[in-house]
């Protein structure tokens, strides 16, 4: 313990009970950072700092299992989701309090995730992140609670991860897939299709979510929590209409006891097969919708505001898409303009002249430098 000078101010250097060492700046009065040291060992002698010494003995795997009761398995839809990762990162982390984890351990901890293999397969990055979001939430909870002061995942850096898979289904394809569905499977996946609602929005359908005067469904159980509205066009309607309602259940989509379905892999499967279609997850029939759009003409905010995304950054992978469809844009400006050109005494001039110089000067001087 002490008190020592660094630039033009006091500091006090001293350790709590359990052995932790803190400094504090004070100011330029010497006097003044004395006074304060010999506060901060009365209320050592007093006890403060011994319910700190309490909750800063947890074990990380104790906190982690608590995380995952109170907070995954009350807040979050895809509370299952947290299981996995609070289970690897216990192999690297039990045992050990969490105030005594560091940033070091942390970087430690991912680059032994980078080298693992599963199967003949290296973990991904994007996987190593998922873990590490729930490190931070983890800490995040512990800082909230009580339990720490600071977040040791902080200054920690997330894996840089390469784009997306992004596969679509061509028109051809969508026909042959429709074809090959079932009558059970048909307008499931016509409505990922074109509504852009993922498996889980559209295996939760009630049949008082769907307004048929105003072409809506409303969606309350979302990714994000919040209320959506998705448009329905005449495909999805004439789908829905075709769906045999069980008179003892509310959902649109569901087994002969009334409960919602939750598995279509085996009839999905097999209508891939029968189509020829490869490599290709139900949740890429919501990829499809995008790009189609995208491909039609949709400006990227509209295909946003479609998929329920927040922001920009998400819907930009399908930005792509839209290259060949630039040009068709500025050859309709083109088009709209063909009069303005034809009458402009300048074109009459380049269409009347073989000095290419001349042209080049007359347009310069015309539009401006």
């Amino acid at each position: 313990m002490g008190v020592l000078l660094k630039k033009g101010n006091w500091h006090i250097d001293y350790r709590t009970p359990n052995g932790r060492r803190r400094r504090e700046m004070i100011g330029p009065s010497k006097k003044l950072a004395e006074n304060v040291l010999r506060k901060r060992k009365v209320e050592m002698a007093e006890g403060k700092f011994l319910d700190v010494i309490k909750k800063e003995r947890i074990k990380f795997e104790d906190f982690a299992q608590e995380y995952f009761n109170i907070h995954s398995k009350q807040h979050k839809k895809s509370w299952k989701t947290d299981s996995y990762p609070i289970k690897d990162l216990g192999r690297f982390f039990n045992g050990k309090y969490l105030y005594a984890i560091t940033p070091q351990d942390i970087e430690h901890y991912k680059m032994e995730c980078s080298k693992e293999t599963v199967g003949d397969k290296t973990i991904s990055p994007a996987t190593v992140n998922r873990h590490l979001d729930t490190l931070r939430g983890i800490f995040n909870k512990a800082v909230v609670w009580g339990k720490l002061q600071t977040n040791p995942m902080k200054s920690v850096q997330y894996l840089k991860v390469p784009p997306g898979r992004l596969r679509f289904l061509e028109r051809e394809e969508i026909v042959k897939l429709l074809a090959n569905c079932n009558k059970k499977l048909r307008p499931i996946v016509v409505l990922a299709l074109f509504t852009e609602m993922r498996r889980g929005e559209i295996f939760g359908l009630k049949w008082h979510d769907i307004d048929v005067k105003r072409n809506i469904i409303t969606l309350l159980n979302t990714k994000n929590g919040e209320k959506r509205e998705v448009p329905m066009n005449e495909q999805v309607k004439t789908a829905l209409i075709r769906v045999m309602k069980h008179p003892e259940s509310s959902y649109i989509f569901c087994n002969e006891q009334g409960e919602p379905i939750h598995d279509i892999r085996k009839s999905y499967s097999t209508a891939l097969r029968k189509s020829g279609i490869t490599n290709f997850r139900f949740h890429d029939l919501r990829h499809t919708f995008a790009s189609q759009l995208v491909m039609a003409g949709v400006d990227l905010n509209t295909v946003r505001e479609l998929l329920g995304h927040k922001d920009m950054t998400m819907t930009l992978r399908y930005s792509h898409l839209a290259q060949s469809y630039k040009q068709r844009a500025v050859d309709i400006l083109g088009k709209k303009m063909d009069t303005f050109w034809t009458l402009s005494p300048i074109t009459k001039e380049v269409h009347n002249s073989e000095n290419l110089q001349t042209i080049d000067n007359k347009l310069v001087t015309h539009f401006g430098a």
